[in-house]
């Protein structure tokens, strides 16, 4: 699962080059290398490429699967090297001027007649940090549109709002991927690191040879939970419940630091007259686990010296996702594990740079530097920045999932994409699709003709990893360069030079003027300086020197900050706050209609919505479809075959994929991974109920039917009067 390279070579292998880069996928960034050369066999010479890992401070030079085959996509026959443009009902390939020519025309007729906010802008987790911040200005000075989000709020906003909260700035980790080793417990909260960053994993086995206690929260027996010590399989959205549950045991047994929590925390008091209510016996019985095993835990965490809790989308993407990633903050605060070797939290970021991504402007309510919008300071600097008054900059917009529901009632008229596929990505997919059929103007710029693009009246092509130079920010905070290592294929171009390009045509291009990625960067230090997410003590120069520079970084002389919160957190009074968090459940009702819960997640083959590693020959042979893993009690229940094609519906929608029956998933639970588009799309049945704090949607606790598709087939046909004996 992590190595260095792939198979060995046959002997008539001859290398031609070998590129310096990076994966392009998870938010680990590891550093490879990728050769390119030819072989003859049987007297037939083919192009052939290896990947192999390049030693780094964050993999150490490993390599998973996805990253030894990521070239694939990146050299596919399908990538697109034109633009298209919809004539006549079809995609078809035109000159860059007419595409250029065609958006810039219709968002100047809507900017003049409905105004700028009838656009909207929809970017990525995966862009890097000069295309995200490019894309931010672009919205608020090119366009003037509050409209602008991504699909980061799909996957950190609740961990990014929590520790904004608690501790007064977000990082993904507070401390340094070398303290796994160092902790004494560690806690996995709704994260699958074995197939999600695989190559992190060696630093969980070698705590464990160092004596780590590991406990991992999930409703399914993954295979990051083989590796633990206690397992706790909870019921789906009940995450919250079980954090307080523990926080009661540690604080009723004394494991809770005194000392610390009077020095460096607020509001103890309030959290202690709220666990008086908390029942361990009614929390149990909501969590679908025995008493004990929430004892266990909680001793386990809290009776070491040093620990360190992660969470990631299986806690996140819920309703109340932002109030139990502050659950599980509260049992780091209490036990005073953060700011030292050994210790902290991390939120496992899924997305390539989605760490960076929801840093510098490409989120509804943020300027470059995690500053705010709705901050008169912040939009004073961040305009003397830009060259513009603050008054013109717009003020925040709303959500992801949002943005589509003001598309489907259009108010966006026109919708601009870039590095995303929310027809895919997005829960609820049949309002969306019916939203984007809505729409004036659909724009979307990719490698290839992704779910969303089918739909576009324009389609831009652009650079892949091996193309584009950029900087990424990993899970830990640490900003990474990426130089391009080969020629863009055909006409495809960098995503930040079409944004340049398109203001140009919108009469903005002298707020746009860039030589290169560097150029943007320059700019981009500028204007986080002195931010939460201050990147101003980083340079292009520092990056190629050292690997990568954490983030925040104020001077160019010193260090980025590695560990934070040493000695005060980024409060005003310097103070982390304590969080009351009910224990209640955050899952959809379930009904005699709708009996099951629904959940999704990823796979080790498989990233985001399969758009590149579907792609891959060596990865798409690893899970060629969509599946649902089903308990073999549950199966029986409802005769469930195995293998077999079966409808999962909700109340949103239905879609259709394949059997799998296995004793790992909990009983009454279905897993399904998200990385399929059209009718196995698990979207289609995903809730889009949102978090009150951080608006992201509720994907993991729908409630669902499931039945084969014979038998489905039979019920659609008597509801539509076509078999009468039923």
């Amino acid at each position: 699962m992590c190595q260095s390279g792939e198979s060995k070579p046959e002997a008539g292998l001859h290398v031609s080059s070998v590129m310096d880069t990076q994966c392009p996928f998870c938010s680990v960034q590891c550093k490879m290398t990728v050769s390119t050369g030819t072989e003859t066999l049987a007297g037939i010479i083919r192009t052939v490429y290896k990947a192999e890992g390049k030693p780094n401070a964050a993999s150490q030079g490993r390599l998973c699967i996805k990253g030894m085959n990521a070239h694939q996509h990146a050299t596919h026959a399908e990538r697109l090297v034109q633009p298209l443009i919809r004539k006549e009902g079809k995609l078809v390939p035109v000159k860059w001027e007419e595409a250029l020519d065609t958006i810039a025309s219709s968002f100047s007729t809507l900017m003049s007649t409905q105004g700028a906010d009838a656009i909207g802008i929809y970017g990525g987790g995966s862009l890097s940090n000069e295309t995200a911040y490019l894309l931010g200005k672009f919205a608020r000075v090119a366009v003037g549109t509050r409209y602008i989000d991504y699909n980061g709020r799909f996957c950190m906003s609740a961990a990014a709002s929590a520790g904004s909260k608690v501790f007064g700035v977000d990082r993904g980790l507070t401390c340094r991927l070398t303290d796994i080793p160092l902790a004494r417990c560690i806690v996995l909260a709704g994260t699958n690191i074995a197939e999600c960053q695989p190559t992190l994993m060696p630093y969980f086995h070698e705590a464990k040879e160092n004596g780590a206690f590991i406990i991992v929260i999930d409703p399914r027996a993954t295979p990051t939970a083989a590796a633990a010590d206690l397992h706790l399989q909870i019921k789906p959205g009940t995450d919250a419940v079980l954090a307080n549950a523990m926080l009661k045991v540690i604080v009723d047994e004394g494991f809770a630091n005194e000392e610390f929590i009077r020095k460096r925390t607020n509001a103890y008091d309030q959290l202690l007259t709220h666990l008086k209510g908390v029942d361990l016996s009614e929390s149990a019985a909501l969590c679908g686990i025995e008493v004990e095993m929430i004892r266990q835990a909680a001793r386990a965490f809290g009776s070491v010296e040093t620990g360190i809790v992660f969470t990631a989308r299986g806690v996140e993407q819920q309703t109340d996702g932002h109030m139990a990633v502050r659950a599980f903050l509260n049992l780091v605060l209490a036990t005073g594990k953060i700011g030292r070797e050994g210790c902290g939290y991390g939120a496992i970021t899924g997305q390539g740079n989605g760490q960076g991504g929801r840093e510098h402007g490409q989120k509804a309510d943020q300027l470059p530097g995690y500053r705010s919008i709705e901050n008169e300071e912040d939009r004073f600097y961040v305009a003397s920045v830009w060259g513009v008054e603050p008054s013109s900059l717009p003020g925040k917009g709303v959500s992801a999932y949002e943005m589509m529901e003001l598309v489907h009632q259009r108010e966006i008229q026109a919708l601009f994409v870039m590095g995303s596929n929310p027809v895919v990505s997005n829960p609820n997919v049949r309002l969306v699709e019916e939203a984007l059929k809505k729409l004036n103007l659909l724009v979307v710029a990719d490698m290839f003709l992704t779910e969303t693009a089918r739909m576009a009246d324009v389609v831009l092509p652009v650079t892949s990893y091996l193309e584009n130079t950029g900087t990424m920010t990993n899970l830990e905070g640490r900003v990474l360069l990426r130089e391009a290592a080969r020629p863009a294929p055909g006409e495809a171009r960098d995503d930040w030079n079409i944004l340049c390009q398109l203001a140009a045509k919108l009469n903005k291009g002298s707020y746009f003027f860039y030589r290169d990625a560097e150029h943007i960067f320059e700019e981009l230090r500028l204007a986080s300086r002195g931010g939460p997410a201050d990147y101003y003590g980083i340079t292009y120069d520092r990056l190629r020197r050292e690997e990568g520079v954490y983030w925040p970084c104020p001077s160019t002389d010193r260090a980025g900050m590695d560990m934070m919160f040493r000695e005060t957190f980024a409060h005003s009074d310097q103070k982390a706050v304590f969080t009351v968090v009910e224990s209640c459940g955050a899952g959809e009702e379930i009904s005699e209609e709708y009996p099951l819960i629904l959940t999704n997640g990823r796979v080790l083959a498989h990233y985001l919505t399969g758009a590149q590693t579907r792609r891959s020959p060596s990865l798409a042979a690893r899970e060629i479809e969509n599946y649902v893993e089903i308990h073999p009690r549950t199966a029986r229940r409802w005769h469930i075959r195995d293998g077999e094609w079966v409808e999962i519906a909700s109340q949103r929608g239905n879609f259709t994929v394949r059997s799998r029956i296995k004793p790992h998933i909990r009983e009454g639970t279905l897993f399904v991974p998200m990385h399929w588009g059209g009718i196995q799309n698990v979207n289609r049945a995903t809730r889009p109920d949102l978090d009150p704090f951080c608006r992201m949607p509720g994907f993991k606790t729908a409630a669902v039917r499931i039945r084969p598709l014979h038998l489905a087939a039979v019920a659609t046909s008597a509801d539509n009067g076509e078999w009468s004996e039923f």
